[in-house]
């Protein structure tokens, strides 16, 4: 085996790694985004891991973050909720951030 071929399975691995990063970070982020839209609305105790799990899913439905971010706008919206979707997506940058921190930190 070459040296050229450690480098490429190396890259590889690095690769393999920060993809799966980036996505625990996404339903890391999703799940936060969704207890705080939750918070937001007055939902309380297991409606709020209900409201959470159905963020996370909506992820699945297009590439990209525009359905997650649609589905908490027009719900916080459909619930009376003042809130931008400009407001929204900050608070999205700001809990992937965290999240993103709170995957590297993990063992």
């Amino acid at each position: 085996m070459t040296t050229f071929d450690d480098r490429e399975r190396g890259f590889e691995r690095k690769f393999a790694l920060d993809a799966e990063q980036e996505f625990k970070a996404g339903v890391r982020r999703n799940r936060a985004l969704g207890q705080w839209a939750a918070g937001l609305m007055g939902l309380e105790g297991a409606h709020i891991d209900e409201y959470a799990k159905a963020v996370v899913k909506s992820d699945f439905e297009l590439p990209g973050d525009d359905d997650v971010l649609r589905k908490v706008f027009e719900d916080l919206k459909g619930a009376g909720v003042q809130v931008s979707e400009g407001e929204v997506r900050m608070k999205m940058a700001e809990l992937l951030a965290q999240a993103r921190e709170g995957v590297r930190a993990q063992p």
